[in-house]
């Protein structure tokens, strides 16, 4: 397998911001400040209800709102981190993949994942299903989406999902397409990693967490024939930049608003560092393999102004 992805001696840094809690002029700015500062790449998430945070507020549909963005934009890569594979048949979402691949000009960073957010299920009626059948549905879907991107007719047969003799044209225009798979369970979402993806994204664990994430994507790595050092690794963190009252104030904010996530505790990665610090606090995990690290925007946020 190999990968249109850039070598691993390539280190991107990128923004990834959650259309929610704005509106469409105010997000737009969002991307092309981001891409004036000089950022490698800019994504955004596939939810339909604003997460970690007040859900009654408005949130934007991923895929289209990032056809608009590429048109809004020029060089910078645009992200989508990551689709909710209980949204949509797999057969549709390579064929979002693939036009969006035409729309942003082969700019396209396009990841799956399992989906988790229950209350979107539950408001519109989407089978939430047991993890377990989720996690088997997006085995399955990350086979059928790569093969719908790369060959010319895709047969498949499976438990979820069966495709006979199936076109998805035109192609990417990244040819191989890079696909992205999403989540952090080392039993089976990392075995999904190591069949079908060439990125691998995740929410900054602590180092002897991600050493412990590592190990195991080897260990399936190994089981199918693959070198890890061919899957890119990706860090999405949160961070404050300003190591001061205020800035701490900001992040403590911010790990109440993760907290709102079903299941999961107020973040220890959601820091207030100073720019040193924070180079300092992702050295580590440069040294372990990541190579993009993509730093949280998400509004409801505060930006500091300068006078």
């Amino acid at each position: 397998m190999t990968s249109t992805l850039p070598p691993n001696d390539v280190v991107r840094v990128g923004v990834h911001a959650g259309q929610q809690h704005t509106d469409l002029d105010a997000y737009v700015r969002l991307w092309q400040r981001v891409e004036a500062l000089g950022y490698d790449w800019v994504s955004l998430f596939d939810h339909f209800l604003p997460i970690q945070s007040d859900p009654t507020g408005p949130c934007f549909e991923g895929p289209t709102l990032l056809a608009y963005l590429a048109a809004k934009t020029s060089r910078i890569r645009t992200g989508l981190l990551v689709t909710g594979n209980t949204y949509r048949h797999p057969a549709v979402l390579a064929n979002v993949a693939a036009t969006l691949d035409h729309v942003t000009g082969g700019r396209l960073e396009f990841g799956i994942g399992a989906g988790w957010f229950e209350l979107e299920h539950a408001q519109y009626g989407i089978d939430f299903h047991t993890l377990g059948t989720r996690l088997a549905m997006f085995r399955e879907a990350a086979v059928v989406v790569r093969k719908l991107l790369h060959e010319e007719t895709t047969s498949f047969q499976g438990r979820y999902y069966t495709l006979t003799d199936a076109r998805c044209e035109p192609k990417p225009l990244q040819q191989p397409f890079p696909l992205w798979v999403g989540g952090a369970g080392e039993r089976k979402t990392l075995r999904v990693v190591a069949e079908s993806a060439d990125g691998w994204n995740m929410l900054l664990p602590s180092e002897e967490e991600y050493r412990r994430k590592l190990d195991a994507l080897a260990g399936h790595c190994a089981d199918v024939g693959r070198d890890p050092t061919e899957i890119r690794k990706s860090l999405i963190f949160w961070v404050v930049l300003g190591d001061t009252e205020a800035g701490r104030g900001a992040a403590r904010g911010a790990r109440r608003r993760a907290a709102l996530r079903p299941g999961r505790a107020g973040r220890a990665w959601v820091r207030a560092l100073s720019a040193e610090q924070c180079v300092e606090w992702l050295l580590p995990y440069l040294r372990l393999g990541v190579r993009d690290f993509l730093v949280m925007a998400r509004p409801p946020r505060t930006r500091r102004r300068s006078s």
